[in-house]
């Protein structure tokens, strides 16, 4: 096997870096600081955890990834699993779970897997990027309405709603009053900016790249509701919690790096969390580097195995500095192209900007009312989600609807671990009985021989549809001497199948008659001869043609 060679996009595109680049840069790092941030905040970490993950693994991403344009850091869609591994393994568990995630999708781009997360059903990555919407926006309602809650919220969906039900009487009405100015401030922002539509020729693309322009546009929306609303509830004098009153202050620097603490014991618990981190990561990045494709095809398109291996490098150092887990992220990525990147050097400037920033605005951060970040959150919640595939549903397939609203489902109740397993065994299970059912058997009407009788075989004979052909001996007529398979439309054949046919074979020979095979394709036959059916029948038992028994 041929493992993926290490060369970074850079390589190949740092001469054409241009001014452009550098004002793409700065721009997507002004929009990534609050949504940084929002996202640390709202996985139960600081603030400088999400700033620290778009600084040093949004550099690396870009530095090392194979993309023109993607950019990296914190996503909205890791939320729900960091806070899940945060309440069950503590902080110490999620860099454990980010350090070996790290490692996994670094193997992944070596050993040249990138092409298999396309393999994943749409209908599983809508159910589970709708679910974690929704628990993105019920983990918000807290801030939103200012609820004054001791402690942590528990990541399980149901015990969430019952806390938030039983502290309802400690309604914050100025917080609600922010938060709603907030996300109704960022619904009106690009229509008021008039941002342009994207054409895309693929819908699902198309979608959601025009929902990540939402709040984008030369001044981007985030920021200017961060700003205003934090000088609103200054000014005013309102009693609303700020992230210096939760998290204390912001550090104005990185932090020294530290290796966490490794054991044997601890790794094997979080084999889940790792699993969940890596897969998740190589979708959402993929996903992202697709519609970048889209947007930009002057470009390059992106290699997915080296974008994999950059994923993973940023995930192996990000955690060491106290990082969460990065990925592409596709708002972020939408602006940098329409700001008029075009080499992976506006990323690594995205990155110096927010470090930038991190250093001299550190402390006015501390003044911003969680109620204005929880907004941003519901907004990127509302733009997560593909709530028209719900409308849908009545034109699609049972299969594809209970897939989709069973991964959503799990997602919201469970965790996105249980509900994308479900939702693989859901696809396969629903594709073995669609593959069994599109099998067929079929009586041949050319004239043959006295004695001969003929079957067609439709399809791919494998174990789900080997019943069709077992029950071939009882169809066969008395005083019939042989039975002739067409297999001309005979595409695929498991060992399955072959067991199948030679069980058919050996009741037919209890009974005296003989099995001919016709107009066999190259793949079953070369099975049959590897696995020495070929053999045991004999090459007179081969027919080139099922005219060759042609009574004339």
């Amino acid at each position: 096997m041929q493992l993926q060679s290490f060369r970074p996009r850079l390589l190949d595109s740092w001469r054409q870096a241009g001014w452009a680049d550098l004002g793409a840069g700065l721009t997507v790092g002004v929009v990534a600081l609050p949504l940084a941030m929002a996202f640390a905040m709202a996985s139960g970490l600081p603030p400088e955890s999400g700033l620290v993950t778009a600084i040093v693994a949004g550099f690396l991403i870009s530095l090392l990834g194979g993309s023109n344009v993607q950019i990296g850091g914190p996503a909205g869609a890791f939320i729900v699993v960091v806070y899940g591994i945060i309440e069950r393994h503590g902080v110490a568990g999620l860099l454990l779970s980010t350090l070996m995630a790290g490692g996994l999708l670094f193997l992944m781009g070596w050993l040249k897997l990138g092409a298999l997360v396309r393999y994943v059903p749409v209908s599983i990555v809508i159910g589970f990027t709708n679910g974690i919407a929704v628990l993105i926006a019920l983990s918000q309602m807290r801030d939103l309405f200012g609820l004054r809650i001791e402690g942590k919220l528990p990541a399980d969906f149901f015990a969430q709603t019952a806390v938030l039900v039983r502290h309802a009487e400690t309604f914050n009405p100025h917080a609600l009053m922010l938060g709603l100015l907030c996300v109704v401030g960022l619904w009106l922002w690009p229509r008021l900016a008039k941002v342009q539509r994207i054409p895309l020729p693929d819908e699902l693309a198309r979608t959601r790249a025009q929902r990540a322009l939402n709040g984008v546009s030369r001044l981007p929306g985030p920021v200017v509701a961060l700003v205003s609303l934090s000088l609103l509830a200054a000014l005013l004098q309102w009693p609303v919690e700020t992230i210096g009153s939760r998290f204390g202050q912001i550090p104005a620097q990185l932090p020294a790096p530290q290796w966490p603490s490794l054991s044997w014991e601890a790794a094997k618990l979080l084999v889940t969390p790792t699993l969940t981190i890596a897969l998740l990561g190589a979708i959402e990045s993929l996903l992202c580097a697709r519609v970048a494709d889209n947007l930009a095809p002057q470009l390059p398109r992106h290699d997915p195995n080296q974008e994999l291996m950059a994923q993973g490098v940023a995930n192996l150092v990000s955690p060491l500095l106290g990082g969460m887990p990065a990925t592409g992220t596709i708002a972020r990525t939408v602006t940098n192209i329409r700001a008029g990147a075009r080499t992976p050097v506006a990323g690594m400037v995205h990155a110096i900007t927010v470090f930038g920033v991190m250093l001299v605005a550190a402390p006015l951060a501390l003044h911003v009312p969680l109620a204005v970040l929880a907004g941003i959150l519901l907004f990127v919640a509302w733009n997560m989600g593909e709530w028209h595939e719900f409308a849908r549903l009545r034109h699609f397939t049972l299969q594809y609807r209970t897939i989709l609203l069973g991964t959503f489902a799990m997602t919201v109740v469970f965790d996105l671990t249980v509900a994308v397993e479900l939702g693989l065994v859901l696809a396969c299970v629903f594709f073995i009985w669609r593959m069994s059912q599109l099998f067929q058997v079929r009586s041949v009407d050319t004239p043959l021989p006295e004695g001969v009788q003929a079957f067609s075989l439709y399809g791919s004979l494998f174990f789900g549809s080997v019943g069709k052909v077992e029950s071939l001996a009882d169809r066969v007529s008395p005083g019939t001497r042989a039975l002739v398979l067409d297999l001309q439309r005979l595409v695929q054949l498991d060992t399955s199948g072959l067991e199948a046919l030679r069980l058919l074979h050996q009741r037919l020979s209890t009974r005296g008659v003989a099995l001919l095979l016709a107009e066999v394709n190259e793949q079953p036959l070369s099975l049959m001869r590897r696995a020495g059916f070929a053999a045991e029948l004999g090459d007179e038992q081969f027919l080139p043609k099922i005219s060759a028994l042609s009574p004339d």
